[in-house]
């Protein structure tokens, strides 16, 4: 059955293609990759997903068959922390079993470059291409195991002044989803006594209680009751942050239960950094709001336009000089940390953020819109569609002809990674219409950015009838 590796990795339904016969395949073609390259060590870890140690494993077993010296995270992990272990064990690669945001009925086949971030993409095509042959029973089956929280929590103490967070006396919201997140980053607050963390949903499940562990709004209700509950309160959190399931994406949520997107999270944190003094490229996937570049640009700092994929910034961040790179769905690197995502150093700088500013994030946002004259407001649409026609023939349909959406005129379109329309009113362009097929699920993104919260309901409308019907 076929094997194929998406935006980031090979993501499929367990027990309809994610199974053990296929992630041997998968590990075996790995364990080909390695030992071309002369092989040696590789870690292998996991998220808190239904039998995802038992597939990690799998995997292990596969890798050590091969002769490659193999070792098991003791228990589950985020996949930033694995990636962060890579690098520091000088590791020739890892295997991170996750299916990340996904729905809790999948499970996913995630690699790791021996620099300690996201495999890229000349990784998996050569992976991919070694995937025909049969698959190999598993090898043996008693591995060592390796522990990396108290390194990674070395790491991530050097990356924030925690003297100035402690002496500001916040405090912090996490909801981990019931995901790989759980309970790390109230350890390190405790393990640093720098801050306190209120945990919603840190007891590992893998039905991430109830909903899809990707942090956007319409998964949060937990965290926005919380927060809600908060607001006006004396002793008010600065904020939550909810991470994915295996804690390498981000979103947050204001006092009194209002979300913060993932927009809006970098510009914060490109803001922080670039006034802390750090300096070098900006790199964003197509999906990201227009005010990260625009604010990069005001702040003389060159800025690099991927394909949707952290596999893509990854590349940019290899080459050297990059000061932050992210995309849409929450995945932020730094480039003084590791080419790779990852959703607990991310909520550490941006508590940081807001303890060297003393506003809130709300405040902080606003004054980034005044400075770049760009009024933000954000949706995407999911769609699963019905009959043959599938998400690129969609794109391809909806690309003939197109002059307005929603009383807005087409002013150009754009083709790096889907379709995207750029969107104006009275000769000034100040929003966006993309439409996207998936690279990880079978259905079609639509994605808008637009002044007002009431233009972007308006505008993917008027983009779903246009690609289900008059009667959507």
């Amino acid at each position: 059955m076929d094997i194929r590796f998406g935006t980031d990795g090979w993501r499929d339904l367990i027990a309809d293609r994610f199974t053990f016969a296929n992630v041997r395949r998968a590990a075996r073609a790995y364990a080909e990759h390695l030992s071309e390259r002369g092989g040696g060590l590789v870690l292998v870890g996991h998220d808190t997903r239904f039998m995802a140690r038992e597939f990690a494993l799998q995997a292990a077993g596969v890798l050590a068959g091969h002769g490659l010296d193999v070792r098991v995270s003791a228990d589950y992990l985020p996949t930033p922390a694995l990636s962060f272990a890579v690098k520091r064990h000088g590791a020739a690669g890892g295997v991170m079993i996750t299916a990340s945001h996904n729905p809790p009925t999948y499970g996913g086949f995630k690699l790791k470059g021996p620099y300690g971030g996201t495999a890229t993409q000349q990784i998996y095509a050569d992976v991919a291409a070694r995937l025909s042959q049969a698959p190999q029973d598993p090898g043996p089956t008693r591995l060592e195991t390796f522990d990396v929280r108290e390194e990674y929590y070395a790491a991530l103490a050097g990356l924030v002044d925690l003297d100035l967070i402690r002496s500001s006396g916040l405090r912090v919201v996490h909801d981990a989803m019931g995901g790989a997140g759980a309970g790390w980053l109230a350890r390190f607050g405790k393990h640093t006594g720098a801050f306190r963390v209120t945990e919603v949903r840190g007891r590992p499940d893998p039905l991430f209680h109830g909903v899809n562990p990707e942090p956007i709004a319409a998964n949060l209700s937990a965290t926005v009751e919380e927060m809600a509950e908060a607001g006006g309160r004396q002793d008010a959190p600065a904020f939550a942050v909810a991470t994915d399931g295996d804690a390498d994406r981000l979103g947050a949520v204001l006092p009194g239960g209002r979300y913060f997107d993932s927009h809006q999270i970098f510009a914060v944190l490109l803001d922080h950094l670039q006034k802390r003094g750090g300096s070098g490229r900006v790199v964003k996937t197509f999906t990201v709001s227009r005010i990260v570049e625009r604010l990069a640009a005001l702040r003389g700092l060159e800025v690099v336009e991927t394909p949707v994929g952290f596999k893509y910034i990854v590349d940019a961040m290899l080459e050297g000089s990059v000061l932050i790179g992210g995309e849409e769905s929450g995945g932020i690197g730094l480039g003084a940390h590791l080419p790779e995502r990852d959703g607990i150093a991310n909520a550490l700088v941006l508590l940081e953020a807001v303890a060297a500013s003393g506003e809130g994030l709300t405040e902080a946002f606003a004054r980034l819109e005044r400075e770049t004259g760009w009024r933000h407001a954000y949706d995407r649409l999911d769609l699963h569609l019905s009959g043959d026609e599938s998400p690129q023939a969609v794109v391809e349909r909806v690309a003939q002809g197109r002059d307005a959406f929603a009383g807005w005129s087409v002013d150009s379109v754009e083709y790096l990674d889907g379709l995207k329309f750029n969107l104006a009113r009275a000769g000034t362009v100040s929003a966006w219409l993309l439409f996207r097929a998936s690279g990880t699920e079978p259905l079609l993104r639509v994605y808008c950015e637009a002044p007002r919260t009431a233009d972007v309901a308006a505008i993917l409308a008027a983009a779903e009838r246009l690609v289900l019907g008059p009667a959507a």
